[in-house]
């Protein structure tokens, strides 16, 4: 199959000024040229691709500016406002480029050094320092017109160095459009059908694609069993081995079961390279078909493999949970199927976890591999695996569709806690939330979410909030 088409993440920058300002000031153009191209180094540091259009001081650049932005496709804008300027040389260019903008409202020291700039003498001299330093006068003209306009923005305020509020936040943005940019190119697989009854997990499609971007790619349980009938010993073998290197695989794990399990793990791979997958939702049961209950009851190891190398794969079709979960791995955090199993009032922490398919990645320590004489509530049995979220800030996301037809982003930021878990070949972990257990869980379900979630590791909640905006859709922080 043609490689999916996936262009690179661009990011727009201009600044603006005043035309009429250049001749009246000596050397202030130059000097607020060198502010943008500082503000363009630091932005090449977050791996994006730049844009650096430098001071927009016309109506004529604007519209240049954002004819060009246009055309190369930028997925976000920053706006720096050096000095004072003009709003029509700001509306030309973020209404024809028509993507997110952030103003950077950033002075280039802490404060004028008073005594100085009063001792300077020279009137004219003393108005153009002035003028480096009042990047704040225009914003409110800016914010007015993009308000009249129905323009979204959102700023940054602060200091142009020396100041790690403002480039935390900066980079909080271009991560938030990292993840857009991914999730807009990223091609869903969902495999298999419903696990019945579920009637949260129920998913709108269209409105997964409207939302997010994407694609959705059907795909048949008989293609991956067919796969599988054609992988060989040598292929099992080495996949055998992988298993080895990154799970510790229990010795009561029967060696027939581990290299179905191994077979079924390289159809797998190969599935996800024909249809170039970046994450998966599959249920099915299998029942009627020996052939394809094999092949389902078997794909646990597989799938967790996908999922430690940036394939997030859900369990039970959960499509908004496949969503979750690549949302958390594009961010860096992992992205882990899960949901409650009980709470312990005793400790005032919210058992959590999931069966099937896991994030290597975020364990604490080496995941273990368990045979299972039956699948919860499933049919089959075979190899399961069992692990901890890595003790530490954790954070978690529910892609939820609310009675309007829209999408959510639910979140919630905790601590993975170390305790006893229960040992049942699933995942599993003890969460404490600074809301308190039973707060939680009743504000958590008050939103309506689906009851599997993705966990990822780190406080990322400012990060989605961002993503959130991004998207245009609204984002709920519960604790």
């Amino acid at each position: 199959m043609k490689e999916n088409y996936k262009p690179a993440l661009k990011v727009g920058l201009f600044g603006i000024g005043l035309q009429a300002y250049w001749e009246q000031f000596d050397g202030l153009e130059q000097r607020l040229t060198g502010y943008i191209d500082m503000v363009g180094g630091r932005l090449q540091g977050y791996g994006a691709e730049i844009v650096n259009l430098g001071l927009v001081d016309t109506p004529e650049k604007a519209f240049e500016a954002g004819s060009r932005f246009r055309r190369e496709e930028v997925d976000l804008i920053f706006l720096y406002v050096t000095t004072y300027a003009l709003s029509s040389t700001v509306l030309p260019v973020v209404s024809k480029a028509k993507v997110p903008v952030i103003v950077l409202n950033l002075a280039p020291d802490a404060a004028i050094d008073y005594k100085v700039f009063n001792q300077m003498g020279d009137l004219t001299a003393m108005t153009g320092e002035w003028l480096a330093f009042c990047s704040a006068c225009p914003v409110p003209e800016i914010a007015s017109v993009f308000k009249r306009s129905n323009i979204p923005f959102y700023q940054i305020t602060g200091m142009l160095q020396n100041d790690p509020v403002v480039w935390n936040e900066v980079e909080g943005w271009i991560a938030a459009a990292r993840v857009a940019h991914t999730m807009y190119y990223n091609r869903l697989g969902i495999m298999g059908n419903y696990y019945g009854g579920m009637l949260d997990i129920y998913s709108n499609l269209t409105l997964h694609c409207a939302t997010f971007g994407g694609h959705v790619e059907v795909i048949e349980v008989d293609e991956l069993s067919g796969i599988r009938s054609g992988v060989t010993e040598d292929e099992i073998t080495k996949k055998i081995k992988t298993f080895y290197e990154i799970f510790e695989v229990q010795a009561d794990c029967l060696a027939s079961e581990i290299e179905r399990a191994a077979k079924t793990a390289v159809a797998l791979d190969k599935l996800v390279v024909k249809h170039q997958l970046g994450s998966l939702a599959y249920y099915h049961k299998g029942t009627g078909n020996p052939e394809n209950e094999n092949t389902m009851s078997s794909v646990i190891l597989g799938t967790s493999l996908l999922t430690a190398s940036g394939i997030p794969v859900a369990g039970e079709y959960e499509i908004k949970n496949a969503q979750a979960m690549k949302i958390m791995d594009s961010f860096g955090a992992g992205g882990s199927f899960t949901e409650y199993y009980a709470m312990d009032f005793t400790d005032a922490i919210v058992l959590m976890g999931h069966d099937g398919p896991c994030h290597p990645v975020i364990a604490e320590g080496k995941i273990k591999v368990k045979p299972l004489q039956v699948y919860h509530g499933k049919v089959g049995n075979g190899l399961s695996v069992e692990m901890s979220v890595k003790h530490g800030p954790v954070t978690l996301l529910s892609v939820v569709e609310t009675v309007d037809g829209k999408l959510q982003l639910l979140v919630a930021e905790a601590e993975s806690v170390a305790g006893p878990i229960l040992e049942i070949g699933n995942t599993n972990s003890r969460y404490r939330f600074s809301a308190g257990a039973r707060n939680f869980v009743e504000k958590w379900n008050a939103c309506g979410p689906a009851h599997h979630c993705a966990v990822g590791k780190g406080h990322i909640a400012s990060k989605i909030e961002k993503l959130g905006k991004l998207l245009g859709i609204e984002c709920i922080k519960v604790c």
